[in-house]
């Protein structure tokens, strides 16, 4: 049986901020579904890895990719691969989950924003987090207009940082 993503209350030390050109987004992420993905996206973030990134494969009512230095959906980090964390969140809209190559545990650096709701690829990726706030502007960014959703002229991630409360 799958679940929605996770209802419980915000931690504050599982925020991502991601600004975009329209607007800052708010993501929650779920250590307890995915700690190995959160963790890699959380190290990456915070080395600043994504910035400038091109959202490179955005298809309306599917989802929007990004996290690929080369732009091209064929890149990755210099880290490792990541092993498949499956789990119970359905991939409705503003869940965000690892891409992979045909390989089962190929994650690396890229991920997807869910555009509209998609169960057919519940059980498939490593979900890992979701929008909290901030969905319009996900929304905005630009479509792809080429084949498999290839953005020519893409919108890119301005920032994107964990969100750490004070101690």
């Amino acid at each position: 049986m799958t679940t929605s993503a996770p209802t419980t209350s915000v931690n504050q030390n599982n925020l991502m901020k991601l600004e975009l050109k329209t607007g800052m987004v708010i993501i929650e992420l779920y250590p307890n579904k995915a700690p190995n993905h959160v963790k890699r996206i959380q190290e990456l973030a915070n080395e600043g890895f994504y910035d400038g990134l091109a959202f490179h494969r955005v298809i309306d009512g599917f989802m929007a990719q990004t996290g690929d230095p080369k732009g091209d959906g064929t890149g990755g980090s210099t880290k490792n691969d990541l092993e498949a964390e499956f789990n119970d969140i359905n991939h409705a809209k503003g869940v965000i989950s690892m891409a992979r190559s045909s390989m089962l545990n190929s994650a690396n650096s890229q991920f997807f924003i869910m555009l509209a709701d998609n169960p057919h690829l519940d059980g498939q990726y490593s979900a890992f987090g979701k929008v909290k706030q901030g969905m319009e502007f996900v929304e905005k960014i630009a479509k792809g207009d080429e084949p498999n959703g290839k953005v020519a002229n893409p919108d890119k991630i301005i920032k994107m940082r964990s969100i750490t409360k004070p101690t």
